[in-house]
């Protein structure tokens, strides 16, 4: 029996699963890598320790078995810069990468805000990788007229794993220098900016053949590798979302809300993302929160280092929601959706002499179901309605957080037979492009199963309704003070 096999490089590691052709998990593998943070802001990785944890994922996962396909998804946006002889000039930057305050501000004047929505689906943000090759013009000129490639992460990996240099419209979308209603490079953004479009790869379809494997350990050669997707839609596809219907929503290190499109439409104010799909003819609109699960995860290392999470979990359970007023502004990185600020901050407001670990806990799960709210009310208002929402990521383990969820979203949550999101997603892509699905709808048909419905508490949504807009006061209240 063949299988499929989807590799995700994420931000803190590479996990690579293999599928059989009814979408069981048969192996899983995974392997971590730094996060190098040199100044206040910056964010950057080593290209040499995604090739590294990939090859060591999938040797594991492909070992004595017959693999028809490989899928790739990846971290978005971030800028990996090789020379004329593929070497890495530098390190990635990445997505959540905060340094292009100015390089944004001029993006969006050369080119004209309306126009640049109206190409590209978004505004200029500070994760986004155009803005990221005007700063290297402007504050590294040595490394930046040596640039002869621009690759995004996971297609850096397909580069080592197959010789070949390409990407995908899906991953494309978060460059900004995608036209994205016509699925090509836009010709009129690169030479407003003036950036040589020949450092840009060919842009497949999602599910396409971008490659064939040529060198990785324990892997065969020859092997068919699909084009890919940016992680975000790879996570929809994994829990099914191949066409307009149940949102997605991820809970992983940043937070997702995403509803797919039958045509491109970009939110006037670009508050919300507009994309190309991994699906061919389909688009989707998403809102982005910088710091989800990883909220909890800053909360567990800063201050709870020895305290397992289902330990701090179980805390937050026993306060009641609101946590007697207490409130977690989750901003730790800026933020995206809805206030494209990345001067924001994450803030505790409300701590009173009663409130302990557990009631801290508790704030920051609402403060991040708060802020996937905001993401759902914006797509409300492009007139996306949806019945439910497929959950995903590592925060979709905790019950706790997904009742939650639920109940501040006002939507069942439902999970799905495979925890594995982005590379699950990949492992579709991968079937399709070895032949063993027929197209994605067929992959999606044949493999996505609901596992588990968690449906709103109707008591907590009562009262999350009061302490959302307590919540949405934060904001504009903070500002002042933390940009001052």
């Amino acid at each position: 029996m063949s299988v499929c096999v989807g590799l995700d490089v994420g931000t803190t590691g590479a996990k690579a699963i293999a599928i059989d052709p009814d979408g069981g998990v048969v192996a899983r593998a995974e392997r971590g890598y730094p996060l190098s943070t040199p100044r206040p802001g910056w964010s950057e990785q080593d290209p040499e320790h995604w090739w590294r944890a990939a090859q060591a994922a999938l040797a594991d996962v492909s070992a004595g078995r017959e693999v028809a396909g490989i899928g790739l998804s990846g971290q978005m946006h971030g800028l990996v810069t090789l020379d004329g002889a593929g070497r890495v000039l530098r390190p990635a930057i990445l997505w959540n990468d905060q340094r292009t305050g100015a390089e944004c501000a001029e993006i969006e004047e050369r080119v004209g805000l309306d126009r640049l929505i109206a190409l590209t689906g978004n505004r200029a943000l500070t994760g986004f990788t155009a803005p990221k090759l005007l700063w290297l013009r402007r504050h590294e000129p040595d490394v930046y007229a040596r640039i002869a490639r621009v690759l995004l992460p996971k297609d850096y990996v397909r580069l080592r794993l197959t010789g070949e240099w390409a990407s995908d419209v899906a991953d494309a979308s978060g460059t900004l220098l995608l036209d994205v209603a016509r699925r090509t490079w836009s010709a009129e953004v690169l030479e407003a900016l003036e950036l040589p479009g020949a450092w840009l790869p060919p842009a497949f379809e999602s599910a396409e053949v971008a490659g064939a494997t040529i060198a990785c350990d324990n892997v065969s050669q020859g092997i068919p590798v699909a084009a890919g997707s940016g992680d975000c839609a790879a996570a929809a596809l994994g829990v099914g979302i191949d066409h307009a219907g149940p949102l997605s929503v991820v809970l992983g290190t940043s937070g997702v809300v995403f509803a797919a499109l039958p045509s491109f439409h970009a939110e006037p104010q670009a508050r919300v993302h507009a994309f190309c799909h991994a699906v061919p003819g389909a688009w989707h609109a998403m809102g982005v929160m910088l710091s989800a699960a990883g909220s909890l995860q800053w909360f567990h290392d800063r201050l709870a280092v020895d305290v397992p999470f289902e330990r701090l979990v179980a805390e937050a359970d026993a306060w009641a929601p609101g946590a007697e007023g207490l409130l977690f502004q989750p901003y730790l990185a800026g933020e995206r959706t809805p206030h494209a600020d990345p001067r924001a901050r994450a803030a505790f407001v409300g701590l009173g002499v009663r409130h302990d670990r557990g009631a801290m806990v508790r704030a920051v799960l609402e403060g991040v179901a708060f802020g996937l709210r905001d993401s759902l009310e914006l797509l409300r208002g492009l007139g996306v309605e949806a019945e439910a929402a497929r959950v995903s990521g590592g925060g979709a383990r905790s019950p706790t957080w997904l009742r939650i969820v639920a109940s501040v979203l006002g939507l069942p949550l439902e999970t799905t037979a495979a925890e594995e999101g982005s590379a699950y997603g990949a492992a579709l892509l991968g079937g399709v492009a070895g032949g063993v699905f027929a197209d994605v709808h067929d992959a999606v048909a044949r493999c996505v199963r609901v596992r588990e419905t968690v449906e709103p508490d109707t008591t907590w949504a009562e009262a999350y309704e009061e302490i959302h807009g307590r919540y949405r006061a934060l904001y504009p209240a903070l500002k002042g003070v933390e940009n001052a």
